[in-house]
Formats: structure tokens, sequence, C-alpha cells
């Protein structure tokens, strides 16, 4: 096994992917963001080994998506930031240092409210972070 828990040449081919999960969160740098709050939706790509987990059937060898559901969503909700690129860093390293298994995660932050003065259907940052 190396570092991130994969076997020898398999790499983290694999991935859990979630998206969509909502909370409404009260970041951005205008005071009418922190005091109203708007609605922010974050994709999460976990990437691993799923190997173990498929050949074993046992939720303790991937990660539980129901509880990085709950802890992104409470990310979201959480202490404000100015920054989507923020929101982003902090639900990352929280994955990272949260489920061992994971040996790197893309997160995408949208805000689909954003307060842009023309017509846009979504504004969004990704992230890739990988395990140290």
């Amino acid at each position: 096994m190396d570092s991130s828990g994969a076997a020898p040449g398999t790499g983290l081919r694999d991935t859990i992917t979630l998206t969509g999960i909502t909370a409404e969160g009260f970041h951005g740098v205008f005071d009418h963001e922190r005091r109203d709050g708007q609605p922010f939706v974050v994709d999460v790509v976990l990437h691993t080994d799923l190997q173990p987990a498929g050949l074993s059937d046992d939720l303790t060898q991937t990660a539980h998506y129901g509880e990085l559901a709950e802890q992104v969503a409470a990310i979201i909700a959480g202490e404000p930031l100015n920054l989507i690129e923020a929101l982003a860093e902090r639900i990352a390293a929280a994955v990272l240092s949260g489920f061992p298994l994971i040996g790197a995660v893309d997160v995408t932050v949208h805000k689909p409210q954003a307060p842009i003065t023309v017509p846009f259907g979504d504004v969004a940052v990704t992230i890739h972070r990988e395990r140290q």
C-alpha cells in the first residue's frame, strides 16, 4: 500500500462523486451577503482506491458519503468567509483530514445568486487538493 491507502499500481483512479450539496451560507464581500445569506451548492469528487470496499462490501473501507454531505453542509452554513475560493479550501481540508482513505479531492463551490449585475447562470470555483 502507498501513503494514500492504494495498492501499488492502482493509483487513485477510482472516484466517489457527490453533487448538489446545498445549504444557506453568509459568504461574500458585501454587507448584504453577510446579513441576508444565500444558497451555496457544492460538488465533491473523492479520489481513492475503491477495490477494498468493492471486494469486502465493508463501509469502513470507503468514505461514508452521508457523513461527508452533512459535514459539507455544516461548513457552508458555518463561519462566513469573503470568498468562495476560501470556502472550497475549507471543505477540501475537512475532507482530507476527516476521511483518511481519501487521497485527493476536487471541490466545486457554486454561488448561483452571486451579486453580478448582468444575467448569468452560475459562478463556481473548482480546486483539486491532494493528501500531503
